[in-house]
């Protein structure tokens, strides 16, 4: 995800704080992953000095300053082309999952139960995010539905791999190099 173009559309309904645009972020994307402040003001400091937003105003008070951030005709254009350039698929071709699965191979360890043991918390994760999609908006179901999809994907890859383990030992042990 895009976190500077994520706190520009969040600018396009009106200037605000870093703070409010944490929040904002927060209660629409962040709920696994929430920002850190100074993420947020890096971010903005960058899109300030890239010209894509501007200090609407500064506030003075108790504290520290506080700068309240608008969003520029650049930065609007910006947010357009982004939403409209579509997300390259990501293939996975190279996942830690994977990487470990071999490695366990090489080394001799246990690959099937490394792969009984990751069955074991993505069946763990699709009871708590069907839970939470139990519980949700419709906003919240399709993030909840995107994320069991995955989850599924990744089940019927382990399900795989474990049929196919006797076989790909022999290719890993073999010095074999791997072609994909």
């Amino acid at each position: 995800m895009s976190i500077g173009h994520t706190l520009l559309a969040l600018l396009e309904s009106g200037p605000r704080h870093g703070y409010d645009l944490k929040h904002a972020f927060d209660e629409r994307f962040g709920q696994d992953r929430p920002l850190h402040f100074g993420q947020v003001y890096s971010t903005m400091s960058r899109l300030l000095r890239n010209g894509l937003v501007e200090v609407d105003a500064i506030e003075t008070g108790g504290g520290p300053e506080r700068k309240r951030y608008a969003i520029t005709d650049a930065g609007t254009a910006d947010v357009s082309e982004w939403l409209a350039r579509p997300e390259k698929p990501e293939p996975y071709l190279q996942s830690t999952l994977y990487t470990k699965v071999v490695l366990a191979l090489l080394t001799g360890r246990d690959a099937a139960g490394l792969l009984d043991a990751q069955r074991a918390e993505h069946l763990r994760l699709t009871r708590d995010v069907t839970e939470r999609k139990r519980h949700a908006d419709i906003a919240g179901q399709l993030i909840c539905d995107h994320a069991l999809f995955h989850i599924e994907a990744d089940l019927r890859w382990i399900e795989l791999t474990g049929t196919r383990l006797d076989q790909l030992a022999t290719t890993v042990n073999s010095g074999h190099t791997f072609t994909v």
